[in-house]
């Protein structure tokens, strides 16, 4: 028996379970500050973890002295109960790199429709 769960969701209760974790580590009221400072820190990881869909945008022509070979892919999603719109660095085995670009939406509808407009 399997358990169905939206990527959105998980994305929001792993941020509760890693606020409740730090609040036993660092004391009550401690674990919501930290876990969102968790969050800014890893900020490209994990709005590349929540995306629920994303699109191909092309090859980034960054910095030409890198044998790295990025491609530019516009991605929507929810974290922390918000719905975004991203542009992301990805590499060939599918690693986020950077995120260039991040705007927030009222619905996962508007995200989508912005990640359409991405460029």
């Amino acid at each position: 028996m399997g358990v169905y769960q939206s990527i959105g969701t998980a994305s929001d209760q792993v941020i509760a379970a890693l606020a409740a974790g730090l609040e036993i580590e660092f004391g009550r009221g401690a674990g919501e500050a930290l876990a969102h400072r968790f969050v800014e820190a890893e900020d490209t990881d994990f709005h590349w973890d929540a995306r629920v869909q994303e699109r191909w945008l092309g090859s980034y022509q960054g910095v030409e002295d890198t044998d790295l070979e990025l491609d530019r892919i516009a991605i929507c999603g929810r974290l922390d109960d918000r719905w975004f719109m991203g542009v992301m660095l990805v590499d060939g085995d599918g690693n986020p790199h950077a995120m260039t670009a991040k705007r927030f939406c009222r619905s996962l509808a508007k995200a989508r429709e912005a990640m359409a407009d991405a460029h």
